[in-house]
């Protein structure tokens, strides 16, 4: 784990050096919850200039669970409060389709920084609030992959066609990233990588907003795993996919949505092994698919609770939560799984300083 001059969020290198620390769960599936309909995503309910707002936006909003942040922020405050409750560490921004691009299918591109400036005080007013001297809290600001690719052709028939393009990806994170510095994030997650490619335009973005903002923030990076292929989307391993990025000197790195904890091991495995340097986050999804439980996944909070207990037994993680599916009652479960174990440690890092 590199040693940077981190303007925010200083303690949490110690931090995870000292303990397994936790991640926040499943906000959309924690949206749902609230079953929202079309006039509650337009602000019914929410702040009454909200309502006037977008009473009459030309498109069907429903689904754009990141509008929520601006229409309804009752909504999502509660679920952070619900989050750090259950002992979460870190909580995510409400940002994960908060781009131009992404915002696109909804016709809200121009909103897009609004949308990370708010869900940012957001989490950070939350943050604020359960933060101890001895529990300190933080938001990571959440950058996803947006719904496009730079490096696989959505046209069957034409393999070099692209939908995308690496300067829109960039200029679309460089607005993300500095509305979530401004907005109060201590860390900056990019998470769910199915493409390597949009992930270094991301990368790329936040080393320019640092730049910009005179503030450097710790950063980590989640890949995902989309079958029993080990393979991201874009065709890499975990192990090919680290060395692509280990260029930005992540405070972590690490794997999450796509699959469960039970089918997580042996790519977790691969990737401590690889990124023997740089602190390690898990935070999967609640299993399978399954339509008969009420969040549609087969990984009850406590079978979550006791393969994750098993990852930090075997000495994998630094930083655990959950992802699609997963609830406080998981991150509870969890968090009282991990409690008393040893964080992973930085064996190349620590042999460095054994040997002077």
């Amino acid at each position: 784990m590199p040693d940077l001059a981190y303007t925010r969020a200083r303690q949490l290198p110690e931090i995870l050096r000292q303990r397994i620390a936790i991640l926040d769960g499943a906000m959309g599936t924690m949206i749902q919850r609230f079953k929202l309909a079309e006039a509650q995503y337009r602000g019914a309910g929410g702040p009454a200039g909200a309502q006037k707002r977008f009473a009459d936006w030309p498109r069907d909003v429903k689904g754009n669970n990141d509008l929520l942040s601006i229409t309804r922020p009752d909504v999502i405050a509660a679920i952070h409060e619900k989050y750090l409750a259950a002992g979460a560490d870190l909580i995510e921004t409400n940002t994960f389709g908060a781009t131009r691009i992404a915002q696109a299918d909804y016709g809200m591109e121009d909103l897009a920084r609004e949308m990370n400036l708010a869900s940012a005080r957001l989490a950070r007013a939350a943050c604020d609030q359960f933060s101890t001297t001895q529990h300190p809290r933080f938001v990571a600001g959440s950058l996803g992959p947006t719904p496009r690719t730079a490096s696989i052709s959505p046209d069957v028939n034409d393999p070099g066609a692209r939908n995308v393009t690496f300067e829109q990806l960039r200029a679309a994170y460089l607005e993300q990233a500095r509305a979530l510095i401004e907005g109060g994030a201590d860390v900056l997650l990019v998470e769910t990588i199915f493409d390597t490619l949009n992930a270094k335009a991301a990368l790329f973005a936040i080393e320019e907003a640092f730049d910009a903002t005179d503030e450097r923030l710790p950063v980590i990076i989640s890949g995902t795993v989309t079958d029993a292929s080990g393979r991201l989307l874009s065709g890499q391993t975990v192990t090919a996919f680290w060395h692509s990025v280990r260029h930005a000197r992540p405070l972590a790195v690490g794997l999450n949505c796509a699959l469960g904890a039970a089918l997580m091991r042996p790519y977790l495995q691969e990737l401590a092994r690889a990124a023997d340097d740089t602190f390690i986050s898990c935070y999967p999804n609640a299993g399978l698919p399954n339509p008969m439980s009420d969040t549609g996944f087969d990984e009850t909070p406590d079978i979550t609770g006791r393969l994750v207990h098993g990852f930090a037994a075997e000495g994998l993680v630094n930083i655990v939560g959950g992802c699609c599916g997963t609830t406080p009652e998981h991150i509870s479960a969890i968090s009282r799984a991990v409690q008393g174990q040893s964080a992973r440690r930085l064996f190349r890092l620590d042999a460095q300083a054994a040997n002077g």
